[in-house]
């Protein structure tokens, strides 16, 4: 029943695409089959290989194809032996790829045996609460729980339904309704000084991130309802103090993906210092590539890299010591992390390179400028206020246990401000998930 609601949920959307899930699902079911019972090295890297080819085969023709064709006629001219390739991008191909890749990067070195049976593999990949943006989960974290009986549990239902409805007002509330102004701002940033950019662009941090954390809880409240835990994506990433902290707590899934079948078989830093620089460079370039086939979000990858190297280099040099634990240290470093992660959303945000560039040059102009109206209401600077107070509260606990443990008038008090707020001050037009694009 949970494998047909999956197909059921994603060719909502367009359903021949559902063919692309069907085809991963086989080929790495089958190939992680034979990698368990091929004695020989040669062959187990063969299957691997197999697998790995149909998987990153699909998101590039799908995802990179015409940025890489665009970008060699832009180079060497015309490219007419290149067949022009117009398709349409699946919705979440690159989470569910890079999670069938995962699995059978496992099965080769062993760190669990392949599934045999073919409908629980394929629930795991297509599971629908977290199969168009995440998480991203490993085999021994959710295969195991589809395989196991999962009983109705009130307990399951009350923190689900907490994280959906938080989740909700977080993607509704928030996001929806910081979007138009956004939209505005990055629209029409020549019209605008320095101030009103720099609002817009403090505006976008906010939306991303309540936009990708609201359906990460949407989805994991989702799975809890049948029992089922997926891992959190998302721990206050704004109240980090350096970008390395902030990766350990911006979208977890992945951030943990690319460590453990990236960063780690190339070395991590059990090499030189020259190698391991190179090293945390290729993560951030993919890491930016894997969200987009743009300059901007290489740009965007670059950046974090860059300063992720500039504050292991500063701590090498300076050594703070128990300074790193002052207050004021700490204060810095969180408004500095702050500062180059919005400045880096520009590039994320932006359609091409001359956009950004261009808005981020006119920080300089800060009177406001011409353009009349573009102001966020007071009911989301309220609501904005709102969720800050909320995010601070939680800092130690999530959502569901932090609200769980209030008392209960409370708590009913706050379901019905939730409630309210997602009725009447949602955003009034359908917003899609940011992540859906990727």
């Amino acid at each position: 029943m949970l494998l047909a609601a999956s197909y059921y949920f994603y060719m909502g959307w367009k359903p021949v695409y559902a063919l692309l899930i069907v085809a991963s699902t086989l080929v790495d079911y089958a190939a992680a089959l034979l990698i368990s019972q091929s004695r020989g090295a040669w062959r187990r890297r063969c299957w691997l290989a197999v697998s790995l080819s149909v998987n990153l085969g699909a998101l590039t023709v799908f995802k990179y194809y015409g940025f890489f064709r665009g970008e060699l006629a832009a180079l060497i001219g015309e490219v007419s032996w290149l067949p022009m390739v117009q398709v349409a991008l699946p919705v979440g191909i690159s989470f569910y790829t890079f999670q069938t890749m995962g699995y059978t990067i496992d099965v080769y070195r062993g760190k669990h045996p392949p599934e045999s049976h073919l409908g629980i593999f394929g629930l795991y990949v297509a599971y629908f609460p977290q199969l168009v943006a995440g998480p991203i989960e490993r085999w021994g974290h959710l295969g195991r729980q589809l395989r196991s009986c999962q009983r109705f549990h009130y307990p399951n239902l009350a923190k689900g339904a907490r994280l959906i409805l938080y989740g909700l007002f977080v993607k509704m509330a928030i996001a929806d309704n910081v979007s138009p102004y956004v939209d505005q701002v990055f629209a029409n940033y020549e019209a605008l000084g320095g101030a009103q950019l720099a609002m817009g662009m403090c505006l976008y941090s906010v939306q991303i991130y309540a936009d990708f954390y609201g359906y990460s809880l949407i989805a994991i409240g989702s799975a809890r309802l049948m029992g089922i835990r997926l891992m959190d994506n998302f721990r206050m990433p704004y109240l980090s103090v350096s970008i390395k902290q902030f990766w350990a707590r911006w979208h977890i899934s992945l951030t943990t993906w690319f460590r453990e079948y990236l960063y780690l078989p190339l070395g991590g830093n059990r090499v030189g210092a020259w190698r391991w620089m190179a090293n945390i460079a290729v993560v951030f370039g993919l890491s930016g590539l894997w969200h987009g086939a743009n300059w901007t979000f290489l740009v965007w990858g670059g950046m974090h890299g860059a300063m992720y190297l500039a504050e292991h280099g500063l701590a090498a040099v300076w050594k703070p010591g128990r300074w790193a634990a002052a207050p004021g240290w700490r204060l810095l470093g969180w408004a500095k992390t702050v500062a180059v992660v919005t400045l880096a959303w520009v590039f994320f945000r932006s359609p091409n390179l001359e956009h950004a560039l261009g808005m981020l040059s006119r920080l300089v102009d800060w009177p406001s400028g011409g353009a009349q109206g573009i102001q966020p209401g007071l009911a989301t600077c309220f609501l904005l206020l709102l969720f800050g107070a909320m995010e601070v509260a939680q800092r130690r606990s999530r959502f569901d246990r932090w609200i769980g443990a209030a008392p209960a008038w409370l708590r009913w008090l706050a379901y019905a401000a939730l409630v309210f707020g997602i009725m009447a001050l949602g955003g009034l037009s359908p917003h899609p998930f940011i992540y859906f694009q990727f």
